[in-house]
């Protein structure tokens, strides 16, 4: 493996760390409001949106089919299923060349 690779992996790790850490510490002693707990709630949701979207309106063909095969998935299977499928999709469509 290439000493940047590594590096890039490493440093990634210690800011993913680091972010963990100081959201635990900030909200260790404190009470949230019920209006706060949802908005915590609803973050992950929001943080994975802003990842697919760029991805869904690309103009890539083979993301946007592999998009569209994982949401009717998503409706009827479970998680690790769903990711499998995405992956496979993903994978073919490259591979044909879309």
């Amino acid at each position: 493996m290439e000493f940047q690779v590594l590096l890039t992996i490493i440093t990634l790790a210690i800011c993913t760390y680091l972010t963990r850490i100081v959201g635990y510490l900030a909200f260790a002693n404190r009470q949230l409001s019920p209006k706060a707990l949802r908005v915590m709630q609803a973050v992950p949701g929001c943080v994975l949106i802003a990842v697919i979207a760029p991805v869904i309106v690309s103009g890539n063909v083979a993301n946007m089919v592999a998009v569209a095969v994982t949401c009717v998935a998503m409706l009827r299977l479970s998680l690790l299923p769903t990711v499998l499928i995405a992956i496979v999709t993903t994978g073919i469509l490259r591979q044909m060349g879309f």
